[in-house]
């Protein structure tokens, strides 16, 4: 069997949900030109916990963690099947502690996208957490452990910004992002294309311009996973390079053999 690809998607607004824009569109392309998967994994930005928690339940609830937007947004519900058997195969494989944990769900950083790439949602999911109080190697390491389920039909996904400052928000950059956002968004995607993982992880080696495009860690992080389950023979592809009100970068990177 072939390997399964990797993918890291900039997720924005949950909006993109149940919208048909430029994003929406090439989520629903990336899913037509890769293998089905027989289970997705997915890293979302917004499950950021103390410790790794992993979901081990049959039928994972969606969870809708965000506040004022339109109804229509509410009424979505991605009842795709979780997958015990792949959350205790995963449990196995990463080294350091790890706990189930069931109280969260399948939240919109996963289900906005899943939405469109697998709209029939009869492929099991369920989530991986991202600890917080982790550094940026331990997230790599995981993505690394993680990587021989690529062989097992799994798709390993991530979601969430690699430039994410929601405080520096310009509604009238609309399409538009300030030049540091441009600046860091460049720097990572250089440093992809030459598997300079180093650099992504000391990020903030680059200083005032990663403070603003990483003010807190969350939505960086699940590509940590991503780059850890690449692998040298992987051919990279950039996806949505384009920057939203200033300060979200939506950029996606797909791995495939």
């Amino acid at each position: 069997m072939s390997k399964m690809p990797v993918l890291f998607v900039g997720h924005g607004s949950p909006m993109n949900a149940i919208e048909d824009n430029d994003y929406s569109r090439t989520w629903r392309n990336i899913a037509e030109r890769i293998p089905k998967p027989d289970v997705i994994l997915s890293v979302s930005a917004h499950w950021y916990t103390k410790g790794t928690r992993i979901m081990s339940e049959e039928k994972p609830k969606t969870i809708h963690d965000f506040y004022g937007f339109p109804r229509k947004l509410y009424e979505v519900i991605y009842d795709a099947p979780g997958s015990p058997q792949m959350a205790k195969v995963v449990k196995e494989l990463i080294s350091r502690e790890t706990v189930y944990d069931n109280s969260w769900g399948i939240d919109h950083g996963t289900w906005s996208i899943l939405v469109h790439m697998y709209p029939d949602r009869d492929v099991p999911v369920f989530q991986v957490s991202i600890d917080a109080d982790a550094p940026p190697e331990e997230h790599y390491k995981i993505g690394k452990e993680l990587r021989t389920l690529r062989e097992q039909g799994v798709l390993i996904f991530a979601s969430g910004n690699v430039v994410h400052n929601l405080r520096l928000v310009d509604w009238h950059q609309i399409n538009k992002g300030f030049d540091w956002a441009y600046e860091f968004d460049d720097y990572i995607c250089d440093n992809i294309l030459n598997r300079n993982h180093e650099k992504i992880l000391k990020y903030n080696e680059l200083g005032d311009i990663a403070k603003l495009a990483v003010p807190t860690p969350d939505h960086f992080y699940p590509l940590l996973y991503t780059l850890g389950a690449s692998d040298e023979n992987d051919k990279v592809s950039v996806h949505n390079k384009a920057c939203e009100l200033g300060s979200l970068t939506m950029t996606a990177y797909l791995w495939e053999q």
